[in-house]
């Protein structure tokens, strides 16, 4: 459905280590760096599905209500340290690990990135 899915950042080295660590806690990797831009995917693949970017009309990033970047995830363990990441490199909880309302083995976290972007971590397989 989608091709790519881009973040705005104020501070692109702020926002490069943050993804770097959250990211690569679930095994996504920094394919492509660019002057404005950085982009993730997974080891091997032929183009990045999640950029970070400054705005192209260089007017300030801005997180969007109701706006989320939702991240598989490999393994419960993967989503613990997507959010330990998270808070880490300067993000903010919006959403301890945990079983959610959304099935029976939906395990999630949730946080906020240094610009305030929401962004989730999902794993649905048992335990």
């Amino acid at each position: 459905m989608l091709s790519y899915l881009t973040l705005g950042t104020g501070d692109l080295d702020r926002a490069q280590d943050f993804y770097d660590a959250v990211l690569g806690a679930l095994g996504y990797t920094r394919l492509e760096n660019d002057a404005h831009g950085r982009g993730y995917g997974l080891p091997g693949a032929s183009h990045s599905g999640f950029w970070i970017n400054e705005p192209y009309d260089r007017r300030p990033a801005g997180a969007g209500n109701g706006t989320m970047a939702c991240f598989n995830a490999p393994s419960r363990a993967a989503v613990r340290a997507f959010h330990a990441a998270g808070l880490a490199h300067g993000g903010r909880d919006e959403g301890a690990p945990g079983l959610r309302d959304y099935g029976p083995h939906f395990y999630a976290a949730y946080l906020r990135d240094p610009d305030g972007n929401k962004l989730s971590a999902v794993c649905e397989a048992p335990e």
